[in-house]
C-alpha cells in the first residue's frame, strides 16, 4: 500500500524544524528513523498532513561524555552507532547489552534513539532500559527547554509526555555506580521478533553485601514500561540468594505486571515468562555487582 498524501518538509536545523512543528499543527509527524512511522502510513493507519524529516540536523546526532562520568546522546543518533560505540560499553553496559536484541541490524541502521523513545512501543526494548537506567530527556521548543526522568516519560500505549510543539533533542545516562549489576532478558519466537516478555534489572550491593538498591522494568506485559516497587522491596537489605530472587519474582510475575496476552503468548504464559526471566536477570546482576 502507499500513504495518503502529505506535505514533506526537511528542515536543516532544531530551530527551523521546531518553527515548522508550529506552524504545521498537531496534524504533522516528525520523522527520525521511520522504522514505525512509515509502515503505519503505508497501511494508512496514520494520515500525517506534514511529515517533518529531522534527518538533514547533524547537531541532533552525537554520542559524548558529559564530564562527569556519564553520557549525553543525541536523538537522532542512529540504534546501530550506539550499539558499536565503546563509550557507550564502558559507561552504560546495560544499554550496551541490549542495542543488538533490538530487531535487526537492518533496523538499527535507520532507527534512532529519539524515535523508538516517543513511540512508545510497550514491546520497545529502549523505554524500558531508558527507565532502568534513570535516564533524563531533554525536551526543546520554541519557548525552551525542559527535563523530564525516563519514569516520568511514558504515561501509555505510544504515548508520552512531549507536547505538541516539543522535539525530544537529547538522552542523558548516569554512570552504573559501584558494586552494581545489570542484566536485560527476554523471550521472542525468533531473533529479531517483538519480544512475548522481558526485563532489565539493576542490582546494587552495599559494603556487607547486601541489596541495597534495586529496579526491575518489564517489556510487553502493559501499556508501557512496567515498575514492580513491591517486587523490588522485597529485595532490599537481603543478601543476593536464590530463594530471595524467587520471592521477587513470584510478585512481580502475578501481582504486579499487567500483561495483555496476543496472538502468540497468552497473559499466563506471559506471567511465566516474566518470572523465569526475573530470577534469572537478578542472579546474573547480582554476580556481575560481586566482581
Amino acid at each position: 500500500m502507499k500513504p495518503a498524501p502529505f506535505k514533506y518538509l526537511s528542515p536543516k536545523s532544531l530551530e527551523q524544524a521546531l518553527e515548522m512543528v508550529r506552524d504545521e499543527g498537531p496534524d504533522a509527524k516528525l520523522l527520525a528513523g521511520g522504522q514505525s512511522l512509515i509502515p503505519a502510513m503505508n497501511f494508512r493507519l496514520l494520515q500525517p498532513s506534514a511529515l517533518i524529516d529531522l534527518n538533514q540536523i547533524p547537531s541532533l546526532s552525537y554520542i559524548r561524555p558529559d564530564g562527569k562520568g556519564g553520557l549525553r546522546i543525541g536523538a537522532m543518533t542512529r540504534q546501530s552507532s550506539v550499539e558499536h560505540d565503546l563509550l557507550v560499553r564502558e559507561v552504560s553496559p546495560l544499554l550496551h547489552q541490549t542495542m543488538p536484541r533490538i530487531a535487526h541490524r537492518q533496523i538499527r541502521n535507520r532507527g534512532t534513539m529519539g524515535g523508538s523513545l516517543v513511540h512508545a512501543d510497550p514491546a520497545a526494548e529502549l523505554p524500558v532500559v531508558a527507565t532502568a537506567l534513570r535516564c533524563q530527556f531533554k525536551l526543546r521548543s520554541l519557548e525552551g527547554e525542559r527535563w523530564v526522568a525516563a519514569q516520568d516519560f511514558f504515561v501509555g500505549m505510544f504515548t508520552t509526555v512531549t507536547g505538541p510543539n516539543e522535539i525530544l533533542e537529547e538522552i542523558a545516562i548516569e554512570p552504573t555506580p559501584p558494586r552494581t549489576g545489570w542484566a536485560f532478558l527476554e523471550v521472542a519466537r525468533r531473533s529479531g521478533d517483538y519480544a512475548m516478555a522481558g526485563v532489565a534489572a539493576m542490582l546494587s550491593l552495599d559494603a556487607d553485601g547486601r541489596m541495597s538498591d534495586a529496579r526491575l522494568v518489564y517489556l510487553n506485559v502493559g501499556d508501557g514500561p512496567v515498575e514492580t516497587p513491591e517486587a523490588v522491596a522485597r529485595l532490599i537489605g537481603l543478601p543476593p540468594e536464590d530463594e530471595t530472587f524467587a520471592e521477587a519474582a513470584r510478585i512481580a510475575s502475578e501481582t504486579e505486571i499487567m500483561p495483555f496476552g496476543n496472538i502468540h503468548a497468552t497473559p499466563e504464559y506471559q506471567r511465566h515468562l516474566a518470572e523465569v526471566l526475573t530470577r534469572r536477570a537478578l542472579a546474573q546482576a547480582a554476580e556481575r555487582a560481586q566482581v
